[in-house]
């Protein structure tokens, strides 16, 4: 029997995720990571983007945004601002958001504004990509076709 990792996702929200699982994918600022159990104790940053959760054949994708995740050998802790499966995505919302940012961008901020704006947009299209990606996708899809 394969060994499981205990994956837990949390929001200022709300805990987003808490289960049992194979394996996750995280977007981190160097590039994807994946864990299975017994990968090696670590800190890392999360960027904005595609999450995705591997459990019982079964590929759960969700949209994530900035944060951290804490690894170790049988627990993947995620903490993050944003955190939405793909089908529940609004994707009109999003795109109504990245607009916004836009139009706030082209007006004189400052540094500090101009930061948190960024932010917004880049959380914007994390859902907007994601959504695309898994338009019309049930759920949980297989990977075995």
């Amino acid at each position: 029997m394969a060994s499981l990792l205990k994956l837990e996702i949390v929001t200022p929200e709300a805990i987003a995720y808490s289960e049992q699982v194979d394996m996750v994918v995280l977007p981190g600022a160097a590039g994807e990571l994946g864990v299975l159990a017994g990968h090696e104790p670590l800190m890392t940053t999360i960027v904005p983007g595609e999450l995705r959760i591997t459990k019982d054949g079964e590929e759960t994708v969700m949209a994530i945004g900035s944060g951290f995740a804490e690894i170790t050998g049988e627990a993947v802790r995620v903490l993050a601002d944003m955190a939405l499966r793909a089908e529940s995505i609004d994707e009109v919302a999003a795109i109504d958001a990245r607009k916004r940012a836009e139009q706030r961008l082209a007006q004189k901020l400052s540094d500090e504004e101009v930061v948190t704006v960024e932010a917004s947009m880049q959380k914007a299209i994390a859902l907007i990509e994601v959504k695309r990606r898994h338009r019309g996708q049930p759920a949980a899809r297989s990977q075995h076709k």
